[in-house]
């Protein structure tokens, strides 16, 4: 087997130090990806990542709050800043026949309000996006680590899939019981202003939906960005990744953040659908929803749309979020990991 084909490209702090303590001597020499650069490569490569602080320890609650501030700072600004083609996307779920197309969706808006409509219901939206990145990013380290330790390193490496699927998952359903009341907020101040019905029986009723609609998203924007990291080191980048500027790093990860939002628009359209329709219709079912849109109008009503739209936010959205990692000295995500144990 080839040096390079000995390493799982799971990330390495999937393991901890127990795990980590079992590999052999001549493993861990061979491993030299994973050790800390001199300070002398580091001043000849400046742009060469550090390995990360010792102010940070891995794992320990400085670390998962790091990452949560990541989520909140990922999550926030990105879902405010496409405030615009979110509020279109919404009148296009709600009313076809007014918002026909992206281009007439504008044309209305701008119309009917002028410019300040584009950020109609901005306010709930960072609050709530800026609460479910906070749990989604710090709950998905925490119970990918915690799944980890309870499949061993060996089993880590093997199922390392399963672990980001069940991870992110976790800390999905989670997350939507901190965005689930800013999202019904949001949704009724872009689309119907003034119609705001129900105190708690309100802001939860699109919960399962909800979770409906961001589960299967979260699982495929993690499990799918952190395979497809692996592919683009493993594949299309000659140089190791801790080899890589950081620039480079960046660029891959919002290149791999972009294809798995792509895939995370098509998996979760119909849910969010759902949700807005929900949201939208006192007293309205599940079984209403689907016979108003339409089966197939659940799957391609606003595809188009929701595809550009996540696809950029999730993309920048895991570009921001290991900025900050580098930032703070963690590594990026993905990418490298220990051998498996032998």
């Amino acid at each position: 087997m080839a040096p390079s084909d000995q390493y799982s490209l799971v990330p390495s702090f999937l393991y901890s130090s127990k795990a980590l303590s079992h590999l052999s001597t001549t493993s861990i020499n061979n491993t030299n990806h994973v050790l800390p650069s001199s300070s002398n490569d580091r001043n000849k490569n400046p742009m060469m990542v550090p390995a990360p602080k010792e102010s940070i320890p891995m794992f320990s609650p400085t670390y998962y709050a790091a990452c949560s501030f990541g989520g909140i700072f990922s999550c926030g600004l990105t879902h405010m800043t496409v405030t615009p083609l979110d509020l279109v996307k919404c009148n296009m779920q709600i009313d076809p026949q007014k918002y026909k197309s992206i281009t007439s969706g504008f044309g209305v808006l701008f119309k009917e309000q002028g410019a300040r409509g584009f950020f109609r219901g901005w306010v709930p939206t960072l609050l709530g996006y800026s609460a479910q990145g906070a749990c989604k990013f710090g709950f998905y380290e925490f119970f990918k680590k915690y799944y980890s330790d309870l499949a061993g390193a060996e089993n880590a490496v093997k199922y390392k899939t399963f672990i980001y699927l069940a991870g992110s998952a976790s800390a999905e359903v989670i997350a939507d019981i901190a965005l689930c009341p800013m999202e019904a907020v949001k949704v009724r101040v872009q689309t119907q202003p003034g119609f705001a019905r129900g105190l708690a029986d309100g802001l939860y009723k699109g919960l399962v939906p909800l979770w409906g609609r961001q589960i299967p998203y979260t699982m495929m924007k993690f499990a799918s960005f952190e395979t497809i990291v692996e592919m683009i080191y493993k594949y299309a980048i000659p140089t190791p990744k801790e080899q890589c500027s950081k620039n480079k790093q960046l660029g891959v990860s919002f290149a791999a953040g972009y294809a798995a939002g792509v895939l995370c628009a098509i998996v979760s359209h119909p849910a969010d659908n759902l949700v807005s329709f929900l949201n939208n219709a006192k007293g309205a079912t599940v079984a209403d929803a689907v016979k108003k849109i339409g089966l197939l109008g659940l799957f391609t009503r606003g595809l188009p749309l929701r595809i550009v739209m996540i696809g950029t936010l999730t993309g920048a959205q895991w570009g921001l979020y290991d900025s900050f990692k580098v930032y703070v000295g963690l590594p990026t995500t993905g990418g490298s990991a220990p051998a498996p144990i032998k």
